[in-house]
């Protein structure tokens, strides 16, 4: 025990105990402790003396104001730096110890109010106080405070104990309501860095008029035609040439606004835009120089394409880049990208998919596999009849006589009773869109792909059908592919293999990755902040699985969704990217984002009541079902428990007005282009509730982390997944034919994305595969203290030991010899649903393919 010293850091390092450490101090004084933690950047100064902190009062009220007592106002000194905090261009973490004296009846600290007026912002990442004899009461604050000079005010937070409405502390029940009504704003102005304000508003910013008519865009959400999900307002004017669309800014720029609570942290921000930079000078640009020089646009070799990742950099390329950049690029953002550029890059990884076999993704056996246990495993569907039939009632061109012979011994019929027959379906939603796709340079069919299940559960394509539009609609120029592993057919067929996963590339990327885990979250996070106190248990529960996703969303519209952005210069789609994916919101309902109702609605799961997640896979050997379901239980498990601890019936539920609010305007605001759907679920009851937020946690955790993190894995080879074709499939007969006869490898190498895609696409999955290192895995704590309740922990607790048994699960699978698709052709172990709860946090930084994060952080 040491006597108090406010320079004395040695008591506080790895935890903080105040009532040890100031235990032989005279209760009846009434002092308050604190201890303050900061993130710095790198050479920035301390702001120290010039930050304040004033304490609220939980239970005496200001009869003047009607809250808690505001305290006196004590500023910050004698920061310490944490340790390990040397290098020159990392952020610091500094510790500041805090000594208040209050009043008899102050109780416990229920708030604070921080003013900052140094000149600078800085990173709040922490706070504790403690009373005499009181438990510790901690607030999770993770937010960038702005100088008072711009604010015009500080910033108050509240600790991470959880009440529901009815049960806030005297206190803190008006400034309770007052911060909720400060965060909403009241929707005009344009937003300001410093503002914490959440409010909603259409993609009206995807577009830039102004620099020319090829970047015109529709405003998605608002309307029929394009409904969306909405994204967070920024409020910036709209533009000269249509008033409808938010002007962009003049300059490349990542600071496009989301509030303080929602920004990267200094050691986020730098490591973000470090592996930016680098995926470029790794392949973008070395490539873009190489082409310049050989004067060639396609790849010629799978040699050539798999030189990407082991020659070496062009000469001069660091110099380059500083010029090209340095007229586009705020003076900040630079200085950062030439300290990166002065480093020597690492090479990247070979992708997975060529590092043991470089010719295994050729296989059939591995085409299918990835179908099941690939990165976009949720379209496969099981084939009810046959054959296949428009939703407009145009049958399929497959015949019986195509597949039949492939049906191990049995009829299609007969197949179809044992549900052995699947398909993945890119048909229907794709033809409307064809004539507008398929301009110069771009080659798309919409594709059907028939796929037996042998006895060993894994897939063997049958037959793939191309479709495109007819001159007399709804007729369809259709030509249908079977396998073969010989002379022109074979390669016929591979060219056919690379239209169904051009796309399918499409598919994941516009769809099951962006749509159905970034966009459709966004409402709930920015509903979450306007209805749920940060006191409020839900908010509590759902605040680690929201970390960084409104700037994660706000980088993609600046850089990856936009008009010219690089999804439009990689995917098939081009321009109509973000139109085609406000078709498929049409489609979407958020009661088939839960995993046992996703495989139902695809059949390949029945009911079954008497196992924990209520159905059943058709086969065993559905690593992406299997592992999910496991993961499903665990997350449910931990849902229903923290749920029933603060909801004791459904009267509870009912009665919490921030909950009903906010489900309100997650319904009519958020996804208000889908508010008179009939299936969303009423949460006046606790079943619902429960429902809701697995399915939520579910979405942003291990359905983003097995869409996303395995990408580097599987589309960092091109080839094994294009992102679009630039050329039909030739027709006997033709010009184009006698083309391709003459050389089918070089019609195939021309038929995939040119050189500048291809590296681009590379980049781009190297950024979004990389485990980021502040990230915090499923069953994982970003911070010990982040919610004041020890049965919670203990909950908490039970549920990662029920994620480490699931890995072990996963890893008994894996080595399985009966479950082919656990690795396939390929020798790649599905890992992309291992949760990661077991291991520290270095072991997953970087590309493994591995690790469920807590959120779409990435």
């Amino acid at each position: 025990m040491c006597s108090y010293n406010i320079d004395c850091l040695n008591c506080f390092e790895g935890k903080i105990n105040f009532l040890e450490v100031y235990g032989d101090r005279n209760p009846e004084q009434n002092i308050v402790y604190g201890e303050i933690i900061i993130q710095l950047y790198p050479r920035q100064s301390d702001p120290g003396k010039a930050v304040s902190v004033q304490l609220y009062s939980s239970s005496e009220i200001d009869p003047d104001t009607g809250i808690g007592k505001l305290y006196q106002k004590i500023y910050l000194k004698n920061g310490k730096t944490e340790k390990g905090m040397h290098k020159i261009n990392e952020a610091k973490s500094k510790r500041y110890i805090i000594e208040f004296s209050v009043e008899p009846g102050f109780g416990k600290p229920g708030a604070f109010l921080i003013k900052n007026e140094h000149k600078h912002k800085f990173f709040l990442q922490s706070v504790s106080f403690q009373g005499p004899y009181d438990q510790l009461i901690h607030f999770e604050c993770n937010s960038w405070i702005y100088p008072c000079n711009l604010t015009k005010k500080g910033r108050i937070f509240f600790p991470n104990t959880c009440y529901l409405p009815n049960q806030t502390p005297d206190g803190l029940v008006e400034l309770r309501k007052e911060e909720l009504v400060r965060l909403r704003g009241d929707g005009t102005g344009e937003r300001k860095e410093w503002d914490q304000i959440y409010d909603y508003d259409y993609y009206n910013d995807l577009g830039n008029p102004d620099k020319g008519l090829e970047y015109i865009r529709p405003v998605l959400g608002g309307s029929w035609s394009y409904p969306y999900p909405r994204r967070l307002r920024t409020g910036r004017p709209s533009c000269n040439y249509d008033f409808r669309t938010e002007s962009q800014p003049e300059s490349f720029n990542i600071d496009i606004y989301v509030p303080p609570d929602e920004r990267f942290s200094p050691k986020k921000l730098s490591e973000f835009i470090s592996n930016v930079i680098q995926a470029a000078m790794r392949f973008v640009i070395p490539e873009a120089k190489a082409m310049f020089k050989e004067g060639s646009s396609h790849f010629e070799s799978f040699n050539e394409i798999q030189q990407l990742f082991t020659t070496t950099r062009v000469q001069g390329v660091e110099e380059w880049v500083a010029k090209i950049l340095k007229p586009t690029v705020p003076g900040d953002l630079l200085k950062k990208i030439k300290q990166v550029i002065k480093k020597n890059p690492v090479k990247s990884p070979l992708p997975e998919i060529i590092a043991g076999n470089k010719f295994a993704w050729i296989n059939d056996d591995e085409f299918g596999r990835q179908m099941l246990a690939g990165i976009n495993p949720t379209v496969i569907q099981r084939l009810q009849r046959f054959p296949p039939k428009s939703k407009n009632g145009v049958k399929s061109s497959i015949k019986q006589s195509d597949i039949e012979q492939n049906l191990d011994g049995l009829t299609v019929q007969e197949a179809l009773n044992q549900r052995r027959i699947f398909i993945l379906d890119h048909h229907d939603y794709l033809m409307p869109f064809l004539t507008r796709i398929n301009t110069e340079g771009t080659c798309v069919y919409a594709s059907r792909t028939l796929l037996f299940l042998r006895s060993d559960d894994t897939l063997k394509p049958l037959a793939i059908e191309l479709s495109l539009p007819s001159s007399l609609p709804p007729m369809e120029i259709n030509r249908v592919f079977c396998p073969a592993t010989n002379g022109t057919e074979a390669a016929l067929w591979q060219l056919a293999k690379a239209h169904v996963l051009a796309n399918d590339s499409g598919h994941h990327q516009l769809i099951n990755h962006w749509l159905k885990t970034h966009a459709v979250i966004e409402p709930f996070i920015i509903a979450t902040r306007r209805h749920l106190s940060v006191m409020h248990p839900i908010h509590r529960l759902l605040d680690p699985h929201f970390k960084d996703t409104i700037q994660v969303n706000a980088l993609a519209r600046s850089m990856v969704i936009n008009a010219g952005g690089v999804l439009e210069k990689t995917l098939f789609s081009g321009p109509i990217s973000m139109e085609l994916s406000s078709a498929m919101y049409k489609k979407w309902r958020f009661d088939e984002q839960s995993l046992p109702m996703d495989l139902i609605t695809r059949r390949m799961a029945i009911y079954n009541e008497n196992l924990p997640a209520g159905v059943q896979l058709l086969f065993e050997d559905y690593p992406y079902g299997s592992d999910g379901l496991d993961i499903w239980i665990a997350i449910e498990n931990w849902v229903t428990e923290f749920c029933s601890y603060f909801y004791k019936d459904d009267a509870s539920v009912s009665s919490d007005y921030e909950m009903q609010n906010w489900w309100s305007e997650i319904r009519n605001v958020g996804h208000g282009d889908k508010r008179n759907e009939t299936w969303w679920y009423s949460l006046t009851t606790l079943r619902d509730v429960k429902e809701v937020l697995t399915t939520l946690i579910w979405i942003v955790s291990a359905f983003h982390a097995a869409v996303n993190f395995g990408q580097y894995v599987y589309a960092g080879y091109p080839p094994n997944r294009p992102t679009s074709c630039r050329k039909f499939i030739p027709v006997e007969g033709t010009r184009e034919f006698a083309e391709f006869l003459r050389d089918p490898d070089r019609f195939y190498f021309h038929t995939l994305p040119t050189r500048s895609e291809m590296t681009l696409s590379i980049a781009l999955v190297e950024v979004l595969s990389r485990h980021m290192s502040d990230e915090a895995n499923l069953g994982q704590e970003l911070s010990p203290k982040w919610i004041d309740d020890q049965r919670i922990h203990r909950s908490f607790k039970k549920f990662a030991d029920e994620l480490r048994d699931v890995e072990k699960k996963i890893r008994k699978r894996n080595g399985d010899p009966n479950l082919k698709n656990r690795r396939g052709p390929a020798n790649i172990e599905y890992e992309l649903l291992y949760p990661g709860t077991s291991s520290n946090k270095e072991s997953h930084e970087g590309i493994t393919g591995r690790g469920i994060p807590n959120s779409i952080s990435v």
